[in-house]
C-alpha cells in the first residue's frame, strides 16, 4: 500500500492524462447538456443548447468509455474499479469526483499497482 506522498511524487501516465482530460470534458458537456434541457423544458426559450451540446455529450461520452477501458487495461485496473469508471459516466457530473479519488489513490500514474 502506498501512502500520499509516493502517489503525489509518482509522475501521471500518459493514458491517465487523457483520461482525467476525457472525465473533465465529459462532465462539462453533461453540464451544457443540462442547462439546455432547463432552457428547452423549462424556460421555453430554446432547444440550440440540447442540439449543442447533445452532440457534444455524445462524443464526449463515447470518448470517456473508449478511453476508460485503455486506462483500464493499461492501467490494470481491477474489475470493481473499471466498473465504477464506467458507470461514472451516467449520472451527470459524476466523473469529475472520479477522476479527483483515481488521483489520488495512485491509479492513474504509471506505476499503478493499487488494483482494489
Amino acid at each position: 500500500m502506498t501512502t500520499d506522498t509516493d502517489v503525489s511524487t509518482r509522475p501521471m501516465a500518459r493514458t491517465g492524462k487523457v483520461f482525467a482530460a476525457i472525465a473533465i470534458v465529459e462532465a462539462a458537456t453533461w453540464a451544457g447538456l443540462l442547462v439546455g434541457m432547463f432552457l428547452k423544458y423549462v424556460t421555453e426559450t430554446t432547444e440550440l443548447g440540447v442540439r449543442i451540446f447533445g452532440m457534444l455529450h455524445g462524443i464526449a461520452f463515447i470518448a470517456y468509455l473508449i478511453i476508460t477501458i485503455a486506462t483500464a487495461v493499461g492501467l490494470r485496473w481491477s474489475r470493481r474499479v473499471t466498473i465504477i469508471a464506467v458507470l461514472a459516466a451516467i449520472p451527470p457530473l459524476v466523473t469529475l469526483p472520479l477522476e479527483l479519488w483515481l488521483r489520488r489513490t495512485g491509479r492513474l500514474t504509471v506505476d499503478d499497482t493499487p488494483s482494489r
